[in-house]
């Protein structure tokens, strides 16, 4: 969608503005047919390239869920949250709960990036940040993306059938692109909502030179909304934070400061027709700190604890168009993370020092081809150095603990895709070899579509993939037990690299505003550690490698009204571990095997108010119960439980609602206002079960979801 057509008026022939403005009124009445027509107008007036060599990329259906997400013919969604319209319980965009909309995605514990795509972890996803690989994705700890929604175009969700350029990711790709070319006006915006303010500009320095700036922060270190305090309990419930209590010979906790924020920009320089340049640079803060105080006869002093993530990440891309057949892309990043901590357990005058860091550099070239109008020819090249660091460091008894591990590795890629009105297919392959851990991987990709019928489309995708970063776990109460996952690299003996099988095979009923979806699929990851899963049972302590298995169908109808858009997602899937040293060698449920799950959202537009409400459901997730005489004082320190994740949490349930206000206060100036209450019925539910051995009794915890939670959010467009 064009978001100013005004703006065009003295940039294009007026007959040409005539066609896309009637283009844009058809869109909604024939998505597929007069998209890839505007399209083709608008590459015809960004570039000098002739149409003939042009290959579009082929759009099922705009409008897919909400205004601003679009279903590719390919099987991957774009959603552009400039565009975004609304979704129950956002007062306005936020990039990975859009994400969490999609049918088969979910999160068994509610934050925005701990995200399951097809039963994996959410270390298994590669997330992309203008071709970044980013390694912290969230802020208060996972509650909110970390990534500010106004400064990027589009975000690409892929969850099978990757493009043979891409590496990693051996449960699904989220790849947020920026704005490939520099803004033609002066133009931004500002807001805030009872969480943070933000403010984004596109500055035109020259008609060939742009710098696009974002920036965002906290409001919570200076207010304490209602907001602030429904994410405080669910955040830092059951950690170091709140288990402490006012009680003699104990420590209790004061001063608690948190704060966030994210500063990114980019530069873009179109140096001549045929040459672009451009670099960004994104640098993201979470930091929490807090008091501890003893209160008892002999000790009287106050220490800070404290907690602290970051990644800092830049690039710089160069791209040439040597003529109207072959174009070239060369580019290079280096992604920091850093996560440390520091807890003080004064009445046992202990110091833990805990610290985690990944320093990922990355180079890219590839090449592509047009070999007609609807077919090209990819190749490509990419290095990766990658360390990773994970120290520990503890007073009392003495204890330091060091390692550092670093990897190279080398890849190289090629595809070839034909797109044309009935057949869109990409077929490749991706080497990649790994001389350290002396390991070669050859990895074939496809992604085909037909459309059989006028309405109806068949969808055949597959993919081998693996990754050699992921996230463990040593001990509960790891970083204060807020982040308790460090990232490690594979070793060849502990840690082992990820490899992942996939097929999927669906098809796409699209007609008179009604959508129908149907995709079944079968994933195998292996080398998955038992550290990485979050055990608190029998297992927990355990250090050994395995591998899950997951069958399952996503299903979604949607229907389109006028102003009406209601859709139903429904996903079955049936996820098992099988670990050889556990359970006997026999499969048992995976610990985010989410059996059945639905999704019932209806929105409803008039004039320039929208209002939204939503209703998910899902099946409890696995959890493993204690042996019944352990209820009782038990007389060794470990406990006796029943079968591993042999028992399940209740369902659960929880209704969303939205409302968005559009207001144009003048030409040049405009103004949205959002409200959202997150789990308007206020449903406390459990969403972990565990137990420990507290002064020989077996003691169960559980952790509940995030209750009522309402936020508003105001913001000014330039």
């Amino acid at each position: 969608m064009v978001d100013d057509v005004s703006d065009l008026k003295a940039k294009i022939p007026s007959e040409t503005l005539k066609l896309e403005e009637s283009l844009i009124d058809l869109e909604l009445q024939l998505p597929l047919t007069f998209l890839v027509l505007k399209n083709t107008i608008a590459i015809q007036k960004r570039s000098d390239t002739p149409i003939a060599n042009q290959a579009l990329d082929e759009v099922l259906i705009t409008q897919y869920l909400a205004r601003g997400i679009t279903l590719k013919t390919n099987g991957t969604v774009d959603i552009k949250p400039r565009e975004f319209e609304i979704i129950p319980g956002l007062s306005e965009p936020d990039v990975l709960a859009s994400v969490k909309s999609l049918p088969g995605i979910s999160s068994t514990d509610e934050s925005v990036t701990n995200l399951n795509i097809r039963g994996g972890t959410n270390d298994q996803n590669l997330i992309l940040w203008d071709g970044i690989k980013m390694y912290q994705s969230g802020h208060f700890f996972g509650m909110i993306s970390a990534f500010d929604p106004y400064n990027i175009n589009k975000i690409n969700i892929t969850k099978n059938g990757t493009s043979a350029s891409m590496g990693d990711g051996v449960s699904g790709t989220i790849d947020m692109i920026l704005d490939q070319n520099p803004a033609s006006i002066l133009k931004g915006s500002a807001g805030f909502n009872l969480l943070q303010g933000s403010s984004q500009l596109e500055i035109p320095i020259t008609k060939k030179l742009g710098v696009h700036l974002s920036a965002r922060r906290s409001i919570t270190d200076v207010l304490e909304t209602a907001t602030y305090k429904s994410y405080f309990d669910r955040v830092f419930q059951d950690t170091e934070v709140t288990n402490k209590t006012n009680t003699l010979d104990r420590s209790v906790m004061d001063n608690q400061k948190f704060y966030f924020y994210d500063i990114s920009g980019k530069l873009l320089y179109n140096i001549s027709d045929k040459d672009k340049i451009s670099a960004s640079f994104i640098t993201i803060n979470n930091e929490f700190n807090f008091l501890e105080q003893a209160e008892n006869s002999t000790l009287n002093q106050t220490l800070e604890s404290g907690l602290k993530q970051q990644n800092n990440a830049g690039n710089l891309i160069y791209k040439r168009q040597w003529n109207n057949s072959f174009q070239t892309k060369i580019s290079g990043y280096l992604s920091n993370y850093k996560l440390s901590g520091i807890n003080f357990d004064i009445n046992n005058n202990q110091r833990l020092d805990q610290f985690n860091e990944v320093l990922d550099m990355g180079l890219k070239l590839d090449g592509t081809y047009s070999l007609s109008t609807s077919q090209k020819l990819l190749a490509g090249y990419q290095f990766n150095e990658t360390g990773v660091t994970n120290a520990v460091n503890v007073n009392a008894p003495p204890l330091f603990n060091f390692i550092k591990s670093v990897l190279r590795v080398h890849a190289i890629y090629a595809e070839y895709s034909r797109k044309n009105e009935t057949t869109n297919i990409a077929v490749g392959f991706r080497a990649t070899t790994y001389p350290k851990l002396s390991e070669t991987f050859i990895e074939p990709r496809l992604n085909a579509s037909w459309q059989l019928l006028d309405n109806f489309r068949l969808h055949l995708l597959g993919e081998l993939k693996h990754q050699s970063t992921s996230q463990i776990i040593q001990q509960s109460n790891d970083f204060l037990g807020i982040i308790k996952r460090r990232w490690v690299i594979a070793n060849n003996d502990d840690v082992a690299i990820l490899q992942s099988q996939q097929v999927s095979l669906g098809s796409t009923y699209n007609y008179n505003k009604w959508l129908i979806s149907v995709e079944g699929y079968f994933k195998n990851v292996k080398g998955i550690n038992s550290r990485s899963q979050g055990f608190r049972n029998q297992f927990q302590f355990v250090n050994t490698n395995g591998e899950y298995q997951v069958k399952g169908i996503d299903f979604l109808i949607q229907k389109r009204y006028k102003s009406l858009r209601s859709w139903l997602g429904y996903s079955v899937s049936k996820n098992t571990y099988t670990f050889d040293e556990l359970n006997n060698g026999e499969a048992f449920d995976n610990s985010v095997d989410m059996r059945h799950a639905i999704t019932f959202n209806n929105s409803y537009t008039f004039n320039k108010l929208s209002v939204a409400i939503g209703f998910n459901w899902h099946t409890g997730i696995p959890t493993t119960t204690v042996l019944s005489e352990n209820q009782s004082p038990v007389s060794t320190s470990e406990l006796q439980f029943n079968s591993p994740n042999g028992d399940r949490l209740a369902s659960f349930f929880r209704t969303d609602v939205a409302l968005h206000y559009s207001l144009k206060i003048s030409k040049s100036l405009k103004s949205t206002i959002g409200l959202s209450i997150w789990n308007v019925l206020n449903q406390k539910q459990t969403i972990d079960r565990y137990y420990a051995n507290i002064d020989g009794v077996a003691s169960q915890f559980e952790q509940e979801s995030l209750g009522l939670t309402p936020n508003v959010s105001v913001r000014l467009y330039f």
